[in-house]
């Protein structure tokens, strides 16, 4: 246990992806947050999922210590059998844990429902507390609804994982009401702490004046349905009719990427959009950084850190009004339209190309709450906070009350009948 003599908490963070392995914006946070506390207060040991092929065990990389777990055996598919999938690679997870965590450490700090029975069985194992980030729930993914059984044993192990936890770190306003609502969750026990960018590797670079022409609309991000790329397509029509010559560039992949393809080619837009597909790292930030106006029209979003990423490159922005997209663009006076609303949407955009001076000024103002907000060092601090707290207190709650079987309720858990796609 933490000693006057160590006094740096001993940290175990366990989370299913973790760079390299890196699947959306989790793997990202996580891997910026374990660099942040170890270089601000705390003694952090990584356990997660191992590259493809490569043998659980113990790793030095970049000077920390992280213990890979591969997913099997057995082996089962992440896309078709993910319950099975979870369960496996859990138990590899502990597998892992048990024999290469060589010291105890404080505490254990898990994201997300993944990565839920390893976390809750390592912080008994130990008898230390367990700290939980959620970074998104089932419900607000799916707009409230529950649609399936698969839906419903994802938001009770999220449930589980809430309870057993002695503090909760949201990402927004948004998020902690979801967590307080769905979930039951002690108020006192929610942190809102959000995610960050390392201004170092987002700086604006120096870019020669090019010859006026067509704007160019970007967004960037995995396409699924919460996201609202289609809400972006829609408008685009409209958009083009009051400034003629815009294009859009979508960068990334995802599920509803055949639909969008279709709903472009319907709205005879094939000339007017590309899709790049996946890209790495350089070759993205080169492509965000030539936008003219940046979209990021999300119908679901718990914090949307691409919004961060596109304003250190200084790009102009359009959100919508959902989770920390929202909040972050009141904090800095950028626009915002409600979510799934094409027609606000295209309204939005053309304000802001047809007033460069106006969008630049949303930049400026943006960029200066980067450095005070959203800053790793200000995030590292604050979630060192929370675990000096979660050291103080007591456990939620007995093992008996925290492990009891909680049914989902009926209906939409977030907006009754109100909102249905």
């Amino acid at each position: 246990m933490r000693t006057a003599s160590s006094p740096r908490p001993r940290v175990l963070q366990v989370s299913w992806e973790f760079p390299p392995v890196v699947v959306g914006g989790l793997g990202r946070h996580v891997g910026a947050l374990a660099a942040a506390l170890r270089d601000g207060g705390a003694d952090v040991r990584v356990l997660a999922r191992a590259a493809e092929g490569q043998p659980s065990g113990e790793y030095d990389e970049a000077g920390m210590p992280v213990l890979r777990a591969a997913p099997g055996p057995p082996y089962f598919g992440f896309a078709t059998e993910l319950l099975r999938w979870v369960q496996v690679f859990n138990h590899s997870l502990r597998r892992t844990a048990a024999a290469h965590l060589r010291e105890p450490v404080d505490l254990v700090h898990a994201h997300d429902w993944l990565v839920a029975p390893a976390a809750v069985a390592i912080s008994r194992e130990y008898g230390v507390p367990l700290v939980t980030t959620i970074h998104a729930t089932e419900a607000g993914r799916h707009l409230g609804w529950l649609p399936k059984p698969l839906n419903r044993t994802i938001h009770q192990t999220e449930g589980w994982l809430v309870r057993a936890s002695t503090q909760v770190i949201t990402c927004s306003r948004q998020m902690r009401g979801e967590v307080l609502r769905l979930h039951g969750a002690d108020p006192s026990r929610v942190r809102i702490i959000p995610n960050g960018i390392d201004l170092s590797e987002w700086r604006q670079p120096d870019i020669a004046a090019t010859p006026a022409g067509p704007p160019t609309l970007v967004y960037a991000g995995r396409l699924v349905h919460e996201k609202g790329v289609q809400d972006l397509v829609a408008a685009l029509p409209a958009i083009r009719r009051a400034v003629p010559g815009t294009r859009l560039v979508i960068a990334g992949t995802g599920k509803t990427e055949a639909a969008l393809r279709e709903q472009v080619r319907t709205l005879r837009l094939t000339r007017a959009v590309d899709f790049l597909g996946h890209l790495d790292p350089g070759p993205l930030r080169e492509v965000m950084t030539a936008a003219d106006l940046a979209v990021v029209p999300s119908r679901y979003e718990p914090f949307g850190i691409v919004a961060l990423e596109f304003t250190a490159l200084g790009v102009p922005l359009v959100v919508t009004d959902v989770g920390g997209l929202g909040e972050y663009a009141a904090r800095t006076g950028g626009p915002t339209v409600p979510p799934g609303e094409p027609a606000a949407l295209a309204r939005a955009v053309i304000a802001e190309l047809r007033d460069p001076s106006a969008a630049s000024g949303h930049v400026d103002r943006a960029r200066d709450a980067l450095a005070s907000d959203f800053s790793w060092p200000v995030i590292a601090r604050d979630t060192v906070a929370t675990y000096d707290e979660a050291l103080r207190v007591q456990p939620a709650a007995p093992a008996h009350l925290i492990d009891r079987h909680v049914e989902p309720a009926g209906g939409n858990l977030l907006y009754g009948a109100s909102r249905t796609s």
